[in-house]
């Protein structure tokens, strides 16, 4: 199999005439690029439209000898980063003489299976060779998926740490980008479930196993099994973090009651000391000490028994 990372018209030609196997892997082509691809290709209109656009959903079209496989590709970012294009869209022109890869950014997957390809000497199957191109763009999901078990790990400490806005922030953006990845997964694990044959019964596509297919099936089975539990686990810290925030409203509700319970009685003291001054200072608060004694002492003593009664109970203490 040749592989090529521009084209060029002549070797192309050449290449289409001696029915040799080959492998473009284009990236940033231009709409009057790809259009000249596709008429050199003698792609249909309606697959060289689709990939002049981009946008497409992932699908599988087939046109007669040749077939268009849209894929989403993972782009792989530490949990620390934010990544605004988790995907790349990835568009695979198939044919029994070619596949072409086209997509707008470089996809580094695909440059280090050039690389294995180029230095790999045991002669395979073009059906082997295209698999594994949709093999690596389907894998390129794992990377993301290790990425956001570990960060769904943090986020559950640091809630139980202390919940605050950035964990509720990371909570939500953790949601939307499962909501993406699996937007993009599973209408890819539908078309490998029930069209993929048609790349294997492609015109001059030499037949080998459809082992290979399933196993990118079965790939993308278990990356959907992951993403949906990673959901349920980004479900679970959202109530995790209700809960968290409901405790600590609780908590500080249980220490505004105690205070104004203490305060209670200490308002009733004052209030009767206060009604009553005049009477009270000519026949029981004589001198400096029945001041205290009566006044602040009957006030200490009764916030004091009040916090002993609380303490006895066990409404002191935190609940965690």
């Amino acid at each position: 199999m040749r592989i090529l990372d521009t084209f060029d018209d002549a070797l192309i030609a050449q290449l289409r005439e001696t029915h040799e196997f080959f492998w473009l892997d284009a990236t940033g082509l231009t709409a009057e690029q790809i259009k000249h691809l596709g008429t050199l290709l003698d792609l249909h209109p309606l697959a060289i439209e689709d990939s002049v656009k981009f946008g497409q959903r992932p699908k599988l079209d087939a046109y007669g000898d040749t077939a268009l496989l849209v894929l989403e590709g993972g782009v792989a970012s530490r949990p620390e980063d934010e990544n605004p294009h988790p995907l790349e869209e990835i568009h695979c022109h198939l044919s029994g003489d070619f596949i072409v890869t086209l997509h707008r950014n470089p996809f580094p997957e695909l440059q280090t299976l050039r690389t294995l390809f180029e230095h790999h000497t045991t002669k395979r199957s073009e059906q082997y060779h295209v698999y594994k191109i949709v093999d690596v763009i389907v894998d390129s999901f794992f990377p993301i998926l290790a990425d956001l078990d570990e960060e769904i790990n943090d986020l559950e400490d640091a809630i139980v740490s202390g919940a605050g806005r950035r964990e509720l922030a990371e909570t939500f953006r953790l949601k939307r980008l499962l909501l993406v990845l699996r937007k993009a997964v599973v209408p890819m694990r539908d078309v490998f479930a029930r069209e993929i044959e048609v790349i294997a019964d492609l015109a001059g596509l030499e037949s080998d196993s459809h082992d290979y297919f399933r196993d990118v099936y079965d790939h993308l089975i278990r990356i959907t099994d992951e993403l949906d539990s990673y959901h349920e686990m980004v479900a679970g810290c959202t109530d995790l973090y209700l809960s968290t925030v409901a405790n600590r409203q609780g908590e500080t509700s249980k220490q505004l009651a105690i205070i104004a319970s203490i305060f209670l009685p200490l308002s009733f003291l004052t209030g009767f000391f206060g009604m009553n001054f005049t009477w009270e200072i000519a026949n029981i608060l004589v001198g400096p000490w029945a001041f205290f004694a009566l006044g602040i002492g009957t006030m200490a003593v009764a916030a004091g028994s009040m916090w002993l009664f609380f303490r006895r109970k066990g409404w002191t203490g935190n609940d965690a």
